[in-house]
């Protein structure tokens, strides 16, 4: 039995690079994988450490037998099946939202919830505003408003321009020595982001489709990159929408830096924080310590709302 790195999901087949000699092999799930109760689309996600058995030498094929333990994961519920989540990366140190205010917009509800995700499973998270040279006077004024805000609540946030190479220093001492997954819509610009960073990598790329400035998915599978020594980077395919998965309404308000700070401080410990008295929350909202805009993605997370617009 070897043991090995996955590099690439194509949901049936992975990419598996053997932690001895650094060969890919295609490897597939030994048959038990797809009758356990996993409640994921996907058991295996890129990122995993699995061991597996060489098949056949001659066609490079192999079977994964069993995964090692995971030190996190960055999930989301399916869109397909409601009552199954989907694995987006395993064992990852960082987790980067790359953002368009403009061409396609990134809505403020998906990046709270893109946030949330990551604190739910402690992972550090970044937010990339990408597409600077798209942004009007007044787009730029509300972006730095927006980085402000979240680097207020211990958010890190950098500036990119793919076409310029603005800030593209930045992100590579970013991701120098950890192990990213780098998210966000289709037409965000992530694979432009990772062709100026990594030219050799060559990865295909679209135009933003004009029909309602929404984007085209360019990335069809989860695929991690070796950008240099212990730094990789897993693209993952665009995603429309990011449904909480493994997250308890009760738990929402723990996973947002500026209610958690003010938990003990409610009349009631199980508040919610919708329309009980006494609610140390809803007071920081009316006295603007809070951001109404943050509130309003806490009460749709609640509500089990969909508000990737």
């Amino acid at each position: 039995m070897e043991q090995g790195l996955v590099m690439r999901s194509t949901g049936s087949w992975y990419d598996v690079r053997d932690r001895r000699d650094g060969h890919l092999w295609q490897c597939r799930l030994k048959g038990k994988f797809k009758i356990k109760d996993l409640k994921v689309t996907n058991p295996i996600a890129v990122g995993d450490h699995v061991v597996f058995d060489v098949e056949d030498k001659t066609e490079n094929t192999g079977i994964i037998l069993d995964i090692l333990p995971r030190e996190n994961y960055l999930i989301r519920q399916s869109v397909h099946k409601t009552a199954h989540a989907h694995l987006l990366a395993a064992n990852v140190d960082q987790a980067i939202l790359v953002v368009t205010l403009f061409f396609p917009r990134t809505s403020l509800g998906f990046i709270d919830r893109f946030l949330v995700t990551a604190e739910s499973f402690r992972i550090p998270a970044v937010l990339v505003f990408n597409k600077q040279d798209l942004l009007s006077e007044d787009m730029l004024d509300f972006q730095q408003e927006l980085m402000e805000l979240y680097e207020s609540l211990g958010y890190r946030c950098l500036v990119t321009t793919a076409v310029t190479n603005e800030g593209l220093d930045q992100v590579r001492a970013l991701l120098e020595g950890k192990v990213s997954v780098l998210s966000g819509h289709s037409g965000v610009g992530k694979s432009s982001l990772i062709n100026a960073i990594t030219p050799t990598l060559d990865l295909r790329t679209k135009e933003v489709s004009t029909f309602a400035n929404k984007g085209v998915h360019t990335t069809t599978f989860a695929e991690m990159f070796e950008l240099g020594p212990d730094t990789y980077l897993v693209d993952s395919p665009g995603i429309k929408e990011l449904g909480l998965a493994e997250t308890d309404p009760s738990e929402i308000s723990h996973y947002f830096p500026e209610m958690r700070d003010l938990l003990n401080q409610c009349r009631y410990h199980n508040c919610l924080h919708i329309n009980e008295p006494g609610c140390a929350v809803k007071e920081a909202v009316q006295e603007g310590t809070i951001a109404m805009s943050r509130f309003d993605s806490y009460l749709s997370m609640v509500g089990g709302q969909d508000n990737r617009r």
